[in-house]
């Protein structure tokens, strides 16, 4: 009678712990589901973001070595083309393999690395894209992201009949200029589609933080009513979560304004930074010089990649070196710099880009034993007047640079109807810049 009544107890008072501490469990175990399906969706929705971003570049240098391509013909400008193209086009092939019925997840999955994305990001871009396909900024984000396809095939063909024409001889200046007008349009096209993506993705990203937010509070109030100390628990993960993101997110845009080898800003920081000083109708004379290594192809060409890389950084910081700190440089791609020197005179001008030709002569640049010397092609451009416009103040210097190679390289010449070059002919060398 006792051991049945002990044994009666015993199963009460199991039974009791169990009801008392059953809804802490569920709560934890719900806090757990909750903070792994928040990181997948959110790490998800970062790889797109990624994605987004090296799709969006990829297209660009597309664009921009085809046009190179078009009005040098050097097969390696062609090269260059169709190795920036495969990154959009491994993506538009996944996404085509996931709209299947059945859906094709290891072509999706081939697709997705030949776009570029981190292996370890790929099951994430097919899961999101699978389960939420039908969500409102999904949705909305591929959407435009298959607008593009058109745009893409064109490209792709137009890149065929360039190297088509291209090899039955020199193309005619009026044709010419059709092309190079039609790159141009094309350019402009993927552009809008690629801010619209990329403004659903960070729309439908900020939704899901706040969604996510909201349903841990919850979940921490009902942890409250439990016990005290995992509240503080709850409160330390959401921070730890909200800073990663945070981090997350400062990390993207610096590498959507950065160039990832030299650490400068890329061409599209650089063009926003012009667009924004030539606005600027109140802020003087306003410097533009663009540099092209001389012998950039060589390096490359001897020693590697490896060594090219190392090339370019060391020039970068020789580039940096004395700098206002309201000046800009930028690496434009490839072996292309650019600087943006506002309120800087003419002479000034011209005199910072000899003191760089000179520093770049002076570089060693040595790798395996072999020594290259080192010089640049240097254009220079001062633009008083702000109505003009972006593309026409990156054409002065352009051409500048241009004549600066063809009258033999390692030299600085500025632009010839820019009213910069007069005023380098009549100020005192005394001058300094302001």
């Amino acid at each position: 009678m006792f051991r049945r009544t002990a044994t009666s107890a015993e199963g009460h008072c199991f039974l009791h712990v169990i009801k008392l501490v059953s809804p802490f469990v569920m709560v934890v175990v719900l806090q757990a589901a909750i903070a792994g399906f928040s990181l997948e969706v959110m790490s998800s929705v970062r790889a797109y973001v990624a994605g987004e971003a090296l799709w969006s570049r990829s297209q660009k240098n597309a664009v921009y070595f085809l046009n190179r391509y078009l009005h040098s013909g050097e097969a390696s400008q062609f090269a260059q083309y169709q190795a920036a193209l495969a990154v959009p086009i491994g993506d538009e092939f996944a996404r085509w393999a996931l709209e299947r019925d059945p859906v094709d997840v290891e072509a999706a999955r081939i697709g997705f690395l030949q776009g570029g994305n981190h292996p370890d990001d790929v099951p994430g871009l097919i899961w999101l894209f699978l389960y939420f396909n039908r969500v409102s900024f999904l949705q909305d984000a591929i959407r435009e992201w298959a607008a593009t396809d058109p745009m893409l095939l064109e490209l792709s063909v137009f890149g065929e009949l360039i190297r088509s024409e291209l090899e039955n001889g020199p193309i005619q200046d009026g044709r010419l200029q059709f092309l190079s007008s039609r790159l141009s349009e094309l350019n402009t096209q993927f552009t809008v589609h690629a801010k619209r993506f990329s403004t659903v993705l960070g729309e439908g990203s900020r939704a899901i933080k706040v969604t996510l937010i909201c349903i841990n509070i919850v979940t921490a109030a009902a942890l409250i009513l439990l016990l005290i100390w995992h509240t503080r628990r709850l409160v330390l993960q959401r921070q730890a979560f909200e800073n990663a993101l945070h981090a997350e997110t400062q990390r993207l845009a610096w590498q959507a304004s950065h160039d990832w080898l030299t650490g400068l800003s890329n061409r599209r920081a650089f063009e926003a930074r012009l667009q924004s000083e030539l606005n600027n109708a109140a802020a003087g004379t306003l410097g533009l010089i663009l540099l092209d290594l001389d012998q950039f192809k060589s390096v490359n060409d001897s020693c590697g990649h490896l060594a090219g890389d190392r090339l370019l950084r060391d020039v970068s910081r020789l580039l940096q070196q004395g700098r206002h700190a309201r000046d800009l440089v930028a690496r434009l791609g490839g072996d292309e710099f650019g600087l943006i020197l506002p309120q800087c005179s003419p002479f000034d001008a011209v005199d910072i880009a000899e003191r760089l030709r000179r520093s770049l002569e002076l570089l060693s640049f040595a790798w395996d034993d072999r020594c290259f010397a080192v010089t640049a092609s240097i254009g220079v451009t001062c633009i008083a007047d702000r109505n003009i416009t972006l593309e026409d103040a990156m054409r002065r210097a352009d051409a500048a640079c241009y004549r600066a190679k063809e009258k033999g390289r390692n030299r600085v010449q500025v632009e010839s109807g820019s009213p910069g070059a007069v005023a380098v002919a009549t100020r005192p060398r005394e001058a300094a810049r302001v």
